[in-house]
C-alpha cells in the first residue's frame, strides 16, 4: 500500500483543519478557484432525503477536487471532502442566507432533537472511500431574545443550521447522541477509517 506525506483538504472549515492536526495528519488546502461554482454543488434536489443529500454533495465535492487536482498538476495525494447538514425530518437545513433566515431556522430547531449528518470521503483517481456519521441534538427551547442575540453574535453565519456546537451554541444544547467530532463536520472514527485504508498511520 502507498504511503502518503500528506492529504488533500478540499474545505475551506477551519474546524476540519482543526480535527485533522489534532489527529496528527499532514494536509494541504485543496480549495476551489474563481471558476469554479462550489455553492451549486450543495443545491438540494426534490424529495431528495438529507441522507442521500449529504452523501451526493460529498461525491460531487470528491469529483471536483480530484479534477482540480489534475488540472493544477498537482502532486498525486488522496483528497478528503466532507459536507454536513442538518435535518429535522426530511427538511434539510444548509448555510443561513442571513440574519433572518438564521433566526427563522434556529426557531424551528428550538426545543426539538434534529439529526446532523456528516458524509466524509477520502479518494484518488483510481480509489474512492465514503463514510456517513449521524447524531442526534436536541435543543433547549430558546426564547426569540435567545436567538436574537446569538445570529447578532456572527457565529451561525455559514454554519450548517446556523449554529456551531463548539461555540456559543453549547449554552442551549441539552441532548448529544451520537459523535461531536461529526457534529463539528468531520468524524474523527470514520475519517480515521477511511484514511487508513490508503495507508496513513493514524
Amino acid at each position: 500500500m502507498p504511503s502518503y506525506p500528506f492529504v488533500y483538504l478540499s474545505s475551506q472549515s477551519p474546524r476540519r483543519q482543526q480535527l485533522l492536526e489534532q489527529m496528527g495528519v499532514a494536509y494541504q488546502l485543496l480549495l476551489p478557484d474563481e471558476t469554479e461554482n462550489a455553492e451549486a454543488l450543495e443545491a438540494v434536489l426534490p424529495s431528495e432525503s438529507p441522507k442521500t443529500y449529504v452523501q451526493r454533495v460529498t461525491s460531487l465535492k470528491m469529483a471536483a477536487a480530484l479534477k482540480r487536482m489534475e488540472r493544477r498538476q498537482l502532486p498525486r495525494a488522496p483528497v478528503l471532502c466532507a459536507d454536513t447538514t442538518v435535518a429535522l425530518g426530511r427538511t434539510i437545513y444548509g448555510k443561513p442566507e442571513n440574519a433572518r433566515h438564521a433566526q427563522g431556522m434556529l426557531s424551528e430547531l428550538s426545543g426539538q432533537s434534529h439529526r446532523v449528518l456528516t458524509a466524509v470521503a477520502v479518494g484518488t483517481v483510481r480509489k474512492h472511500a465514503q463514510a456517513l456519521s449521524i447524531s442526534t441534538v436536541r435543543f433547549a427551547p430558546m426564547s426569540a431574545q435567545q436567538i436574537k442575540r446569538y445570529v447578532a453574535s456572527g457565529e451561525p453565519m455559514g454554519k450548517a443550521g446556523a449554529y456551531a456546537v463548539q461555540g456559543r451554541a453549547a449554552v442551549h444544547i441539552e441532548h448529544i447522541n451520537g459523535s461531536y467530532s461529526g457534529i463539528m463536520g468531520l468524524p474523527m472514527y470514520e475519517t480515521a477509517q477511511l484514511l487508513r485504508e490508503f495507508g496513513f498511520k493514524v
